[in-house]
């Protein structure tokens, strides 16, 4: 029986809670002990004066000073000296034992002389009733498993027979074991120390006993045992902790024959751990792995002395251990509670019972209604359209950095709009144009779909969950890009309700962030207006994260950012570079100078219905040159009404973050709307507006539903309001929706190549050919652009050539050749073509007809190629009159090769920040788990959830 028992108390001021208010209390609770502590030596970690007061004005038989930074393992064997008495009792600041714990410790160490360790039963610090351990143990290859942590105390673990081992704290120890077994390890630095104590002394002969009516609260301070897990510092030092105390555990465990493989396998495990963490959304603990690795590889001497440890005091076999570890099937076990919980919040999705799979399906209906003609189209025209490449390796190297497929020598890293159209061609590889026809017979049942999916973060009603999918659906700028052949504006408005579908739980997951990261890069990738706007709410998703939150999740939003600033770092690099900032703002594809409004009070007053054209919704030609359309923009105007509205309901903070996004959205249209970067057949064309008026959009619609939600206590009231806005939504797009049966869209069935067939059919076998393609302007200029392979496509457009603020090398040395042509100047030009791997010159037709100017110059062009020698006139074509060049080609320059190198590190880091993201995107159990205990709804009053 231990007839004294001596507390070492370790004291160390660096958790959340000042280290002070735990003290008193555990002081407080050693006084209360019905079987009072025999002696009380305290080591003080650092110089906090309060600190010293207390520990002053306490018990203590002695005060021992040690550093600031001192682990708990070396402050307990500085105060081992002091022992006096049969059995140590280790505490913390933060371990506060129930009255009558000292006793059922005591009581527990006199069952056998065999016991040499009694471990309490360890509870959370204000809430007795949820355990944190009541035993510890290990799986076959080392695995920390603490028993019971984090499950309510109802005493099913209070008989279990035997364990490997216990938490440190609060463990009972006998004098003379201590001794022998030479305390804890220091190497292990905050964790694991009770765990290899108790299996030291199991090796020794000893045995550790539970003693469940012993109960000791605990707060994490990560004084003794491992930092608790609620902060993010806080968790990688938890996570460095277990990983150290791991690796160093395993170097001194193992058979000596095998102790240098392990060593040897701590840095390539860590490369496969790390693979791991990120497909278990876990990427925090990559850091805390690589610096375990590197810090159990540099603990030789601590190894060695560990080892020297067990060597010493061993008197049984490992082999008597095994029965004790945890088996595959328990750890199983032990996870899936872990991974189960309350479901209360857990709702249905409700897509098939809710309707939405109705509103999908209507919207599939319109579709092929409003464009019959879209299902005998091979490619699309019109508009900003062009084709695909005609195989997915050429859209993925149009993607790539390298020679562009555009320009006389351009070279350079493409758009990453290159990259969504590769992803979109890859969809029908045998077809890659047939791919974005698809697209668009599926436009309006995929906007219905992902907005259907985005209204359940705000509502779960089903009719306001329908009303707004079919208001996203028609929405004005939807529609306007739908009927215009505006690639760019589908795109973004398509992608943008699965952006908020993420985005908005991204703190809470991984999964949710990794998805929302892509969809964002993708966004930006298309809409490159929208960067200021999705940055400023970026940033302002981190504040309310740390505001809130207390920055629970903030990593998870700081990554929402990443790769698409990845992926674009080639690009904006280079333009920086260049001294053409505004260029990055340009819209990517290709430039047309298509109906839009005007940067004026009238078209910004109408950019404010929603309406990016100046004909708005298309009522204007639909009626006819006696028709009025001042009374389409009333037709939004319910929606913008409802929208303005939600502040006043009890969810305020939802409604002021989506009309935030609104403000956003509209601000930057009415900015774009008056700047030009780029120029069609001479004449410079603004930014579009449309995907800014998505992103308003979308606010509008969000915050609309939050108030029909909260502020129609009649459910017949909500559904005629939610009645109105689809009915006005739905008579303001009759226009666009018949506009194609009608012919007035610009949306039409393309050609395979932008090239005559001739050109088009070797230029598939010759990627490398060039193409030089003169177009007479109808005020008697000539525009020029050099085509490589066998089409300008809609991949292979680049910023590079449209968006350049002043001419270039490459502008000059076309310039040149154009005018050397067209001039029948003397010069041997043909050579200077074959030379740089031009095999063609195409004399293309004039841009919406020809006048009496373009025709005088194209005719003088005729007359001057035709001298040329060395040019062989292939006749007219579809595309205009084409030569042929008769003297031999050569091959396309190949790029440098520093920018070879530049290209490969630009590849693989993009690559491989998207294939993170990937990673992260990747749905676990654990993931799944927490979707399923959390509601769907953002920012939801708790009333809406009983």
């Amino acid at each position: 029986m231990p007839a004294r028992v001596h507390a070492l108390l370790v004291v160390r001021p660096d958790g959340r809670t000042p280290a002070d208010l735990h003290l008193e209390r555990t002081l407080a609770a050693l006084q209360a002990q019905t079987r009072p502590v025999d002696a009380l030596t305290i080591a003080l970690c650092g110089t906090d004066e309060r600190l010293r007061e207390v520990v002053t004005a306490s018990a203590a038989e002695g005060v021992i000073a040690m550093p600031r930074g001192a682990g708990y393992a070396d402050a307990v064997r500085a105060a081992t000296h002091r022992l006096d008495g049969d059995a140590v009792w280790l505490l913390a600041q933060d371990t506060c034992p129930e009255p009558d714990a000292l006793a059922g410790l005591v009581a527990t160490l006199e069952t056998a002389p065999s016991v040499a360790i009694a471990a309490p039963k360890l509870v959370r610090w204000n809430d007795p009733g949820r355990l944190v351990s009541l035993g510890v143990s290990v799986t076959r290859f080392g695995r920390t498993v603490r028993l019971g942590d984090g499950e309510l105390d109802q005493g099913q673990h209070d008989a279990t027979p035997d364990v490997l081992g216990a938490d440190v704290r609060g463990l009972l120890v006998r004098a003379d074991a201590w001794r022998a077994l030479d305390g804890l390890d220091p190497a292990l630095t905050g964790a694991d120390e009770g765990l290899d104590l108790s299996i030291r002394a199991r090796l020794a002969g000893f045995r550790i006993a539970l003693s469940p009516s012993a109960r000791v609260g605990v707060a994490g301070d990560g004084v003794a045992g491992v930092p608790a897990s609620n902060d993010p510092i806080p968790r990688m030092r938890r996570w460095f902790a277990v990983r150290s105390a791991q690796l160093h555990r395993r170097l001194v465990y193992a058979p000596a024959a095998v102790v240098l493989l392990h060593w040897l396998s701590f840095l390539p495990l860590a490369a496969w751990r790390t693979l791991r963490d990120l497909l278990t959304k876990q990427p925090g603990r990559i850091g805390p792995e690589w610096a375990a690795a590197v810090v159990a590889m540099c603990r030789v001497p601590a190894v060695l002395r560990a080892r020297g440890r067990i060597r010493r005091t061993r008197r049984t076999s490992w082999a008597r251990l095994a029965g004790l570890r945890v088996s595959r099937a328990q750890l199983r076990q032990h996870l899936d509670a872990e991974d189960g919980g309350d479901d209360a919040h857990a709702d249905d999705l409700g897509f098939f019972s809710g309707g939405g799979a109705w509103v999908v399906l209507a919207a599939l209906v319109a579709s092929v209604a409003a464009f019959p003609a879209l299902l005998a189209w091979p490619v699309l025209g019109g508009g900003a359209l062009a084709p695909l490449r005609a195989t997915v390796g050429r859209l993925w190297a149009d993607a790539a950095y390298g020679l562009r497929p555009l320009g006389w020598e351009v070279a350079g890293p493409a758009d990453p709009f290159s990259a969504v159209i590769a992803v979109i061609g890859s969809l029908w590889p045998g077809e890659p144009s047939r791919a974005l026809v698809i697209l668009w017979v599926l436009a309006l049942p995929l906007a219905a779909l992902g907005a259907w999916f985005a209204a359940t973060r705000v509502t779960a009603k089903p009719v306001l969950r329908a009303t707004a999918a079919v208001a996203w659906t028609l929405a004005p700028a939807f529609l306007a890009a739908l009927v215009d052949g505006r690639p760019t504006g589908v795109l973004v408005h398509l992608l943008l309700p699965w952006l908020l579908f993420t985005g908005a739980v991204a703190r809470r997951s991984w999964s949710s962030a990794g998805v929302a990261s892509l969809l964002a890069a993708a966004v930006l990738a298309c809409a490159p207006s929208l960067a200021p706007a999705l940055v400023g709410l970026w940033a302002g998703a981190i504040v309310l994260v740390i505001v809130f939150r207390r920055g629970q999740g903030v990593a998870h939003i700081v990554w929402l950012l990443v790769p698409a600033l990845v992926i674009a770092a080639p690009l904006v690099w280079r333009q920086l570079r260049s001294g053409n900032p505004w260029s990055l703002l340009a819209d990517p594809g290709v430039t047309w100078a298509g109906p839009q409004v005007a940067a004026d009070v009238g078209g910004r007053a109408l950019l404010a219905a929603g309406f990016p054209t100046p004909d708005p919704g298309g009522w204007g030609r639909f009626l006819g040159d006696a028709g009025a359309t001042w009374w389409v923009p009333l037709l939004v105007a319910p929606v913008v009404l409802l929208a303005l509205l939600a502040p006043f309901t009890v969810r305020r903070l939802a409604a002021v973050c989506l009309l935030a996004m609104a403000a956003a959205g509209l601000s930057t249209a009415f900015v774009v709307v008056g700047i030009s970067v780029a120029a069609d057949a001479g004449q410079p064309v603004a930014l579009w507006p449309g995907p800014a008026l998505s992103l308003a959009y979308a606010g509008m619609i969000g915050a609309a539903a939050v108030t029909l939600d909260l502020l129609s206590p009649v459910p017949a009231m909500r559904t005629a309001a939610a009645s109105v806005v689809m009915l006005a939504l739905a008579a303001s797009a009759v226009p666009a929706l018949t506009a194609s049966s009608r012919g007035a869209a610009e949306l039409t069935g393309g050609a395979v190549s932008t090239l005559p067939a001739y050109v088009a059919a070797e230029g598939r076998d010759s990627p490398g050919q060039g193409t030089i393609v003169i177009t007479p302007l109808s005020g008697g200029d000539l525009e020029t652009s050099v085509v490589w392979g066998d089409s300008a496509t809609l991949g292979g457009q680049t910023t590079l050539l449209a968006a350049r603020s002043e001419p270039t090398s490459s502008d000059l040395a076309t310039a040149e050749v154009t005018a050397a042509l067209v001039t029948g100047s003397s010069g041997d030009v043909v050579a200077r073509l074959a030379e740089h791997g031009i095999g063609f010159v195409l004399l293309a037709q004039a841009p919406g007809g020809e006048t009496d100017a373009a025709r005088a110059v194209r005719l003088g062009a005729v007359t001057a190629i035709d001298q040329r020698d060395g040019l062989d006139g292939v006749g007219e074509t579809d595309r205009g009159t084409l030569w042929r060049v008769s003297v031999p080609v050569a091959a396309r320059a190949a790029l440098e090769p520093d920018a070879r190198v530049v290209a490969r590190s630009a590849a693989l880091l993009q690559l491989g920040v998207v294939g993170v993201a990937l990673l992260l995107a990747l749905p676990t159990r654990a993931s799944r788990a927490v979707a399923r205990r959390t509601t769907r709804i953002v920012g939801a009053h708790p009333e809406e959830l009983r």
